[in-house]
């Protein structure tokens, strides 16, 4: 009789599947099996970095370069060391594809730059060794070269005490980028992302900084995810000391860091990246158009390899153990588990996640990842980017699952922008807004948003400049009354509140939409005389206590604390108390709270009368509405609200206003 595996249990619909599901169990044994046959455990399969690469020897004293190139003719370690000569110190060939040398600390010593010159069928290059941990780019060619850095650098870590298992009930999810995270026009630092804007966002309340853009790219405008350099923390930055400041900063306010890791694909630069490292397509990556991903113009890892599995694993341990960072969001892993990468494909039946165009092998390694990462840090969160709903995605393997703590709620902010740009105000559909909240997998965590980074990218729109547009540019003065300027403040204030506290177990803001941040992020570029106008963050705009930007900053805040506070994200689902499509009004209870959020353009009701599930007295905890939030204060926050005989409450709930009420005995 065919074992039932849990997911199935808990998911019926799931039963003609179960055979695919026991194999994605059986096939994630069989390979953590064979990893431990090999190394004894996963750890050890995955500590490759402190061999690969140039890892210094103590006992040798000197610098041992080892290089995975099985189609290779010849490897040279070059660099200033030796004058760039591509010929004084070759590697040995050993077995399995390897290569190695060994150079005295004499000879090579901390931060000479180095390169690899390889010699294959396709002929000779100077390129980047693979395992590099730091690269820097010359300033007048743009050519990078790998500098010679130790694991232990002595960095004087204080965060021994950090508390992340809370967090993790309740991660509240700061979405930045180093580079745009200062106001003037330039690159931002890591120290002053550590100084600057983490105590921003210790203030707002948020507890956990989700960086993007860390691991090396040659192209600053590819946002990060076009990555040549896997353990080289990026340059453009700082230094590996400025980023291991950042996390123990960090931690320091109680702010878990983690960071997009990119396993989904790889630039498709030669000198820079892995592309035909050893001269043949098929080494890192699969071959011909499989390995070449059109839409995104990279290359695709083959993850079937033990070598690949290897290299990527050992980059997961990597950052936790040397960074310290408290987990990972998994870029693009819809193009990584479906050979058509989720081009041109409706996830509109079951099929279409277990049937013919699954890659096995990206599954297993997404399980491995989340294994590894569980067993070396047990409380780091792990996110899933993915945008086809793959069930059992947040479950664990022996359940049939691939083992993330959490995936986006990538329908959520689709949803809001397609509101926003083609449905009017009175056409809103509350029972479609309910449902978009609600519909997620049991027992599967969301992260629920309505805006990240790409909504905020050129040739898209933020929800504030979706809401207010070029207003914003003449009539966010204090003292300057507007209608599109007063609706899109309460609707932005709304829009973030209802997404928070119905749409998942976690919540995520991208750094300056909690203020309304005006206009696109667009990095220099030709397009734009390479021009960092819009590569930054104006924090001067919300500082400025004669604009509008404070109130969306301060109810932000508020929002935060109150979801922090009552610890609304770990509680159950909500409970729908009442929904009225004629005022467009939508009330439910969660985490012992009540929220209410009146999204009609023009009703407000003066006793409004509701369903609650406790008798008792009620106060008005949070409203859209106070002046300090921008709001018109009509409604008393002061007063406690009693329910009567038959359990309900009456208050005064005005339009485009959202209400939080507790009840106070």
């Amino acid at each position: 009789m065919q074992n039932i595996p849990q997911l199935v249990q808990d998911d019926p619909w799931l039963e003609p599947y179960a055979y695919e599901i026991n194999g994605r169990i059986e096939r994630f044994r069989s390979a953590l099996s064979k990893i431990e046959q090999s190394h004894s455990n996963i750890e050890k399969f995955a500590h490759a970095y402190r061999e690969m690469g140039l890892n210094y020897d103590k006992k040798k004293k000197g610098w041992f370069y080892r290089e995975w190139a099985p189609a290779a003719e010849s490897l040279f370690l070059i660099g200033d060391f030796n004058n760039w000569n591509r010929k004084s110190h070759p590697l040995t060939r050993l077995d399995n594809g390897m290569w190695e040398i060994f150079v005295p600390g004499k000879e090579l010593v901390e931060n000479s730059k180095v390169k690899v010159h390889t010699i294959t069928s396709k002929g000779q290059v100077d390129r980047m060794p693979a395992w590099i941990r730091y690269a820097v780019q010359d300033e007048n060619s743009h050519d990078f070269s790998g500098l010679v850095t130790p694991i232990e650098d002595g960095f004087n870590w204080t965060d021994q005490d950090f508390d992340l298992k809370s967090i993790k009930e309740c991660p509240l999810i700061y979405e930045a980028h180093v580079g745009i995270a200062q106001e003037r026009e330039g690159l931002g630092t890591y120290r002053e992302f550590a100084d600057n804007i983490l105590p921003r966002i210790k203030k707002l309340g948020y507890n956990t900084v989700q960086l993007m853009a860390i691991q090396e790219h040659p192209y600053y405008g590819s946002f990060g995810y076009h990555v040549s350099s896997f353990f080289g923390t990026s340059s453009r930055f700082g230094t590996i000391e400025d980023f291991k400041y950042l996390v123990n900063k960090a931690h320091g306010l109680g702010i878990a860091v983690i960071i997009d890791l990119v396993h989904s694909h790889a630039v498709k630069n030669i000198a820079e990246g892995l592309n035909e490292f050893d001269g043949s397509d098929d080494q890192y990556f699969h071959p011909g158009g499989k390995g070449y991903h059109n839409a995104w113009d990279s290359k695709l890892f083959n993850y079937g390899k033990p070598e690949v599995q290897q290299f990527l694993l050992s980059n997961v341990q990597y950052w936790i153990k040397e960074f310290h960072v408290d987990g990972y969001r998994f870029d693009g892993i819809t193009s990584m588990m479906y050979f058509h990468h989720g081009d041109f494909t409706e996830f509109d039946h079951y099929d279409k996640y277990f049937v013919n165009d699954v890659d096995w092998d990206s599954l297993v390694y997404l399980q491995l990842a989340n294994a590894l990462v569980h067993k070396i840090k047990p409380d780091a969160i792990t996110i899933a980017e993915d945008m086809s709903g793959m069930p059992g995605l947040c479950r664990i393997p022996e359940h049939g699952g691939i083992g993330f703590d959490f995936r986006l709620g990538m329908g959520i902010p689709d949803f809001w922008i397609k509101y926003l740009k083609h449905k009017k105000d009175e056409e809103w559909d509350i029972h479609e807004l309910w449902s978009v909240m609600v519909n997620r997998r049991y027992q599967e965590k969301t992260v629920a948003y309505a805006e990240s980074h790409d909504q905020a990218i050129v040739g898209d729109k933020s929800v504030a400049f979706w809401l207010m547009d070029k207003e914003m540019y003449w009539h966010m003065q204090v003292d300057d009354a507007n209608l599109v300027i007063d609706r899109g403040l309460a609707l932005h204030k709304m829009i973030r509140l209802y997404t928070a506290s119905l749409g998942g177990e976690a919540y995520l803001n991208f750094i300056g939409n909690e203020f309304g941040h005006p206009e696109w992020i667009d990095f220099p570029r030709e397009g734009n005389n390479w021009s960092y106008k819009y590569a930054r963050r104006q924090w001067s705009l919300v500082d400025n206590p004669k604009l509008k930007y404070k109130y969306l900053n301060d109810f932000d805040q508020g929002m935060i604390q109150l979801i922090k506070k009552n610890q609304v994200l770990p509680a159950i689902q909500a409970q729908q108390l009442n929904m009225d499509t004629v005022n467009q009004v939508i009330i439910f209870e969660r985490a012992n709270l009540i929220f209410l959020f009146n999204f009609s353009p023009t009703n407000s009701v003066a006793d409004y009368r509701f369903y609650v599930p406790k008798k008792g007295k009620y106060k008005i905890i949070l409203s859209s509405d106070d002046a300090e939030f921008g709001g018109f204060d009509r409604v008393d926050t002061k007063m406690l609200y009693p329910s009567d005989q038959d359990q309900k409450l009456s208050v005064y709930l005005p339009c485009r206003t959202a209400l939080v009420l507790k009840k106070q005995r």
